[in-house]
């Protein structure tokens, strides 16, 4: 077992935690979800893998309201939830949120998004001003995420732990 330090000064015995997967949420306006997942798969390839329907949905609307969606994104999994008008505000100690795709064709990858919605944002930058001196451009998708288009990284400076 692990030992950990808690905050009174005392120390106790915890049982090891193994994670399995990272899944960011990413969280969109009331009843925007569907067409969220919809522009992932359009923008960014992205595959539905798992879906779950509001357990309020009246069987009479045309239609069905996101709980939550599963997408499959460049061997990463996304969820993709609607935050409801009654649901709890979604708080966070954070600044913001970035994701990154990487692929050869950055322009291509750029051009597919802002078809599909999206907002090229700013011009593509390489060398010292990009991820590890790859090429990079940015995308602003239709629920305000911002997405870095990033060409394969170069060799990265090791880090010393």
């Amino acid at each position: 077992m692990a030992q950990v330090e808690v905050q009174n000064g005392g120390a106790e015995k915890l049982a090891a935690v193994t994670f399995t997967a990272v899944k960011p949420q990413l969280m969109v306006e009331a009843p925007k979800a569907v067409d969220a997942v919809q522009f992932y798969k359009s923008a960014f390839g992205a595959v539905e893998v798992g879906r779950t329907l509001h357990p309020k949905r009246k069987a009479e609307q045309e239609l069905p309201h996101i709980l939550s969606a599963q997408l499959e994104l460049a061997g990463s999994t996304i969820l993709v939830s609607d935050v409801a008008e009654n649901s709890a505000p979604v708080k966070t100690e954070g600044t913001g949120c970035v994701l990154c795709l990487e692929t050869e064709d950055v322009e291509a990858a750029i051009a597919m998004a802002v078809s599909a919605g999206g907002v090229a944002e700013g011009e593509i930058t390489e060398g010292d001003g990009a991820c590890c001196g790859g090429r990079v451009g940015k995308v602003k998708d239709p629920y305000g995420y911002v997405w870095l288009i990033c060409s394969p990284a170069k060799k990265c400076a090791d880090v010393d732990a």
